[in-house]
């Protein structure tokens, strides 16, 4: 099967926003876990992952059509963050970033009458409205329950109930 060489680099282009999705996930878990949110360092130490697992989606849909994929050298992410709430509202950001290019790439599979691709594509749309949904709905706990040391506490623990949950899943 051929795909358009725009479609080509669209992939590509998305295997590099993944990996520095992964990187920065990575870093955020890192900072999370010398600051001592234990919950933060679990959730994006599996978002982490969970990025590399998008990455290699997209590595293996190229090679699957012989079309070589462009493996990234990308930038350092970010070490240093002000809070908790400051680097969920970075990762929501983030999110949002990958959202638009798999918008992108739908579209550019609707213009070019690639079905396959469309379809590839169809898992990742709804990901992400479940990735954003799920930044968003953590961000509105600082709202919700404060931001003091106790809710911060919270918060954190509620992170680790979603790393425990998403292990859970992404073994089942």
């Amino acid at each position: 099967m051929k795909i358009s060489k725009i479609m080509q680099k669209a992939l590509n282009d998305q295997i590099t926003l993944e990996a520095s999705a992964s990187n920065s996930y990575m870093a955020m878990a890192s900072w999370c876990e010398v600051t001592g949110y234990e919950g933060g360092a679990s959730f994006f130490y599996a978002q982490s992952d969970e990025e590399r697992t998008h990455m290699l989606k997209f590595i293996h849909y190229l090679n699957n059509l012989g079309i070589s994929s462009v493996i990234p050298a990308i930038k350092s992410p970010a070490s240093n963050f002000k809070s908790l709430e400051s680097i969920l509202k970075t990762a929501l950001k983030n999110e949002q970033t990958v959202t638009t290019a798999i918008h992108k790439m739908v579209e550019i599979s609707q213009k070019d009458k690639d079905h396959s691709t469309y379809a590839f594509l169809e898992w990742f749309v709804n990901e992400q409205v479940k990735e954003e949904i799920k930044f968003e709905t953590l961000i509105q706990k600082f709202e919700l329950i404060g931001r003091d040391k106790i809710a911060i506490n919270e918060i954190d623990k509620t992170l680790a109930a979603s790393a425990v949950t998403f292990t859970a899943n992404a073994a089942g």
